[in-house]
């Protein structure tokens, strides 16, 4: 994220690459949890690496390369529309259910309001919901029920507002547990949703 939107900062001023120097800004922007990568800017030979938040190199139609620092407004006036545009980073949720049904737990029911909160502010999100169980009952009964797992899940996301055509459900059972146990154990953190969503 931090070196597509720099690079983004940078094409949003620089329409390409000529021989004659094209003014272009550099910058590194903080992650929505706070983490600060870097980014190297070369030109010239010369070649400068960008590691703190908001640090940035302008480069001039001259030619020369100067040291700058933007602020949160600065980003937001000259690229905001461009960085609002950027898709959200990809994100999973777990949900959990009652044993042997496609009904959420308790706490999984609160836990989905959250969930719901964050899909709708992406505009098109791409939705792939897989549903799980624990290693209880036969493999085709806990293959039909993690599909009714994750197709309910979808119906709700569906309900929500989501296009259907951006949401995909799948099934696997007691394939891919979270926590591994022998047959026939019950377990509650392996019956599950997983929601990922890019």
């Amino acid at each position: 994220m931090l070196r597509i939107a720099a690079g983004l900062l940078c094409a949003a001023l620089a329409a390409g690459c000529a021989s004659q120097p094209v003014p272009a800004l550099f910058a590194v922007l903080p992650a929505p949890d706070g983490h600060i990568g870097a980014i190297a800017v070369e030109h010239d030979g010369k070649r400068e690496v960008i590691d703190t938040a908001y640090g940035a190199r302008q480069l001039t139609a001259d030619g020369s390369m100067q040291a700058a620092t933007l602020t949160p407004e600065d980003v937001h006036a000259r690229f905001g529309s461009t960085l609002d545009a950027l898709p959200g980073a990809p994100a999973t949720f777990i949900l959990y259910f009652r044993e042997g049904s496609d009904e959420l737990t308790a706490h999984s029911k609160v836990e989905l309001d959250h969930v719901f909160t964050e899909l709708k502010s992406r505009p098109l999100p791409d939705i792939v919901v897989i549903g799980h169980t624990d290693t209880v009952g036969t493999m085709a009964y806990n293959d039909q029920l993690s599909l009714s797992r994750a197709e309910r899940m979808r119906e709700m996301l569906i309900e929500l507002g989501i296009p259907p055509e951006r949401i995909q459900a799948r099934g696997r059972g007691e394939r891919e547990p979270l926590i591994p146990t022998a047959d026939d154990v019950r377990e509650p953190r392996n019956r599950r949703v997983e929601i990922n969503v890019r």
